[in-house]
């Protein structure tokens, strides 16, 4: 599906922010599926009518099936500088995670240490440091209940792959309908339960605080958990 103004949560001359569909690839893979990159591109060069394309920069990913808020930059000043910023950890990131089983404490902090098998596309986390590993530190706490599901506030303070997913697993929390980090069966739509709800940094340009919030998918599940 195209970009279309319904899509765009914030946008200014540096920046564009997109509420990402699960389901949407960030940049083009082994798939050959177009990326949401060239459709954001796409967007922007028919809205200013630019007939040789548009420059958009990626400032972070997110997994396939996640939706949720994620940026892009619109000019290569504001590509450097957000690079900038997210290395610093110069930025607030939000998600809500839906879990089948309550977590044994209702808030804390995760520590691993990850290893990402490239081949596979799979995380393995580690108690203590092990070689080529990466530190991984998230905080969570539970925000709700709905049904028997549990909704989990996260703000990740490390960026690796799949490091939400894989630490909620590992303290018996895997997210509903990811069956790669241990949840019994996938989402028929390739989805799971995670969403990137909320992003805040101050603006490479401007400096002015800027805050993004990324509503729930309608999807016939999410909505229930709205009211948080």
């Amino acid at each position: 599906m195209p970009i279309t103004e319904a899509d765009i949560l914030y946008e200014d001359n540096h920046l564009i922010a997109i509420n990402k569909r699960s389901g949407d690839i960030v940049q083009i893979d082994e798939t050959g599926d177009e990326p949401l990159d060239e459709k954001v591109k796409k967007y922007i060069a028919a809205k200013y009518n630019k007939p040789n394309g548009a420059f958009l920069g990626v400032v972070h990913r997110l997994d396939r099936p996640v939706s949720g808020v994620i940026l892009f930059a619109k000019t290569s000043k504001a590509l450097e500088r957000m690079n900038a910023i997210f290395k610093n950890r110069e930025v607030s990131k939000t998600y809500f995670a839906v879990v089948r089983n309550k977590p044994a404490l209702t808030a804390g902090k995760l520590v691993h240490w990850l290893i990402k098998n490239p081949k596979k596309n799979l995380v393995t986390a580690y108690s203590q440091e092990v070689v080529g590993s990466q530190r991984s530190e998230l905080d969570y706490k539970l925000i709700g209940e709905v049904g028997g599901f549990y909704l989990l506030q996260v703000n990740p303070l490390t960026g690796r792959s799949h490091q939400i997913r894989v630490q909620l697993s590992t303290m018996d929390c895997p997210i509903v309908g990811d069956n790669k980090y241990g949840y019994p069966r996938g989402s028929r739509k390739g989805s799971i339960c995670l969403h990137a709800r909320r992003l805040e940094f101050v603006h490479p340009v401007q400096k002015e605080p800027v805050k993004i919030f990324a509503p729930l998918p309608i999807d016939g599940f999410w909505e229930r958990f709205e009211k948080f």
